[in-house]
């Protein structure tokens, strides 16, 4: 294994590996910390992380606006006084060692505001701002206002090159790095485009290679490029290390810190964890944000296969093929399907699947009384955590604040579900947590279900992020 040094990355020496931000409330600043503590570069994810009241305690995000935009108030302050709270704590642990950034989705609601009020909150707290999941045109001038780096998220030479030419020229000082999150190995939220299929991942070399060619040309030559996605052990990724056709590289861990005595994560969540198998961990377009995402297949995600699964196209008159009358809702409305399909129909109610939910596809969805119950209070209690919702329909843009579509009730409340894993009380019970951990969305790369094959963690072993960093430095 090469020897693996530190890199020149923002004007500061600091080891080549990066923690991967998480949210909500997974990276958090005591996660962050002790990465920066390490060497390495901590990253407190900025994305309604938690606040904390004067004991201690977490402060649960409770919504009392009676409109989405009340709530969207609301959800905005808790996301400020949070992410302050978390780049507090994470300086504090990491005592001037590596270096601290904050990471947030730019299609999270009010993105800007948030970060703009962490960075006037906490002053000198942060050495940089990550962000992805869109294409951050401005990441570059909240940067250049507040004077710190930025390090866009990228996964394709093309998605640079524009918001280069767009706005990132203009303040190439303060580039600290560019993060290539690979679409198909990464963890959360990827950036695969129209053109590109989720079965077919593609060798990120080339990827990378052309993305070093394309900064090249804009004269970044010795600006990092961080790859984020698939990286377990750094002996696998070795002809990467001091190759000069890539420049300077950095690695990034994202799924790996999860199982660390300083994340955050419940204990029932560490179980599964260690249980996966390979192919556990797939990509799917459920997100209430439009991308794909990869996370765990548990009961969550099979529920909402099961949700898309049991759908039929629909007239509301008699047209070509959609020729057969069916009745729907509580008045038996008369909607029109084709033969085959009204045969599924009546097997899926026969089975309990009995409540028809209107999709913005022209498509019916059958689900349970229950979980139709489910779907339209959580659709009626959107706060607004994304810039857009297909699954609540909401619209941070006025004047109507609505994305002029149908609510989609086969995808899902992400804050709520989100927040529910993360807070799992570990002290209800383990059959209890387990179970909240099989019904709510689980982030995590690819690579997750190494956790059991790696050594490392035989005999349950649970390393402190210390230990993982001195572990990742041997190659392993």
């Amino acid at each position: 294994m090469k020897l693996i040094n530190t890199v020149r990355m923002a004007g500061r020496d600091v080891l080549p590996l990066v923690e991967g931000g998480k949210g909500v409330s997974i990276s958090t600043g005591i996660s962050a910390g002790y990465w920066a503590a390490a060497g390495g570069v901590g990253t407190v994810s900025a994305v309604n992380a938690d606040s904390y009241d004067a004991e201690g305690h977490v402060i649960p995000q409770i919504y009392r606006g009676r409109t989405r935009r009340e709530r969207h108030e609301e959800l905005i302050r808790y996301a400020i006084d949070g992410g302050i709270a978390q780049v507090r704590a994470a300086r504090e642990i990491a005592g001037g060692n590596g270096m601290i950034n904050a990471n947030l989705l730019w299609e999270m609601g009010a993105a800007e505001q948030v970060i703009i009020g962490i960075l006037e909150g906490a002053p000198g707290a942060l050495d940089g701002l990550t962000c992805g999941a869109g294409m951050p045109y401005r990441l570059s001038e909240i940067a250049a206002r507040f004077n710190i780096h930025y390090y866009p998220i990228v996964s394709s030479a093309r998605a640079f090159n524009a918001l280069w030419k767009r706005s990132y020229h203009k303040t190439a000082e303060l580039l600290g790095a560019v993060v290539y999150e690979d679409p198909w190995r990464a963890g959360g939220h990827n950036g695969l485009s129209n053109t590109e299929n989720p079965l077919a991942p593609e060798d990120p070399f080339p990827r990378v290679l052309a993305l070093r060619k394309a900064m090249r040309q804009f004269g970044l030559d010795e600006t990092p490029i961080i790859m984020a996605g698939g990286v377990w052990w750094l002996e696998e990724w070795e002809d990467w290390i001091d190759n000069p056709d890539l420049g300077p590289i950095v690695f990034q861990f994202g799924t790996r810190p999860l199982l660390t005595t300083e994340s955050p994560i419940p204990n029932a969540w560490k179980r599964r964890l260690r249980t996966l198998q390979k192919g556990d961990v797939f990509l799917n377009r459920f997100s209430p944000t439009g991308f794909y995402s990869s996370a765990v297949n548990n009961s969550f995600l099979q529920d909402l296969r099961g949700r898309s699964e049991r759908q039929v196209a629909y007239s509301a008159e008699a047209i070509g093929e959609h020729d057969t009358a069916h009745g729907i809702g509580a008045r038996k409305r008369e909607v029109f399907v084709t033969a085959a399909d009204r045969k599924h129909i009546l097997a899926w109610e026969a089975q309990g699947f009995t409540e028809a939910m209107r999709t913005p596809d022209s498509t019916l969805i059958f689900v349970t009384p229950e979980e139709s119950r489910q779907i339209l209070a959580d659709q009626t209690a959107c706060m607004g955590c994304l810039s857009e919702c297909r699954f609540s329909n909401w619209s941070q843009r006025g004047p109507s604040y609505t994305n002029g579509a149908k609510a989609d009730p086969r995808s899902f409340c992400i804050q709520k579900s989100l927040q529910d894993i993360a807070h799992t009380d570990d002290g209800a019970g383990m059959e209890v947590a387990d179970d909240i951990v099989d019904h709510n969305l689980m982030f995590g790369g690819t690579n997750a279900w190494r956790f059991g094959a790696d050594p490392f963690y035989a005999d349950g072993f649970i390393p402190s992020v210390k230990q993982l960093v001195e572990r990742i430095m041997t190659g392993r």
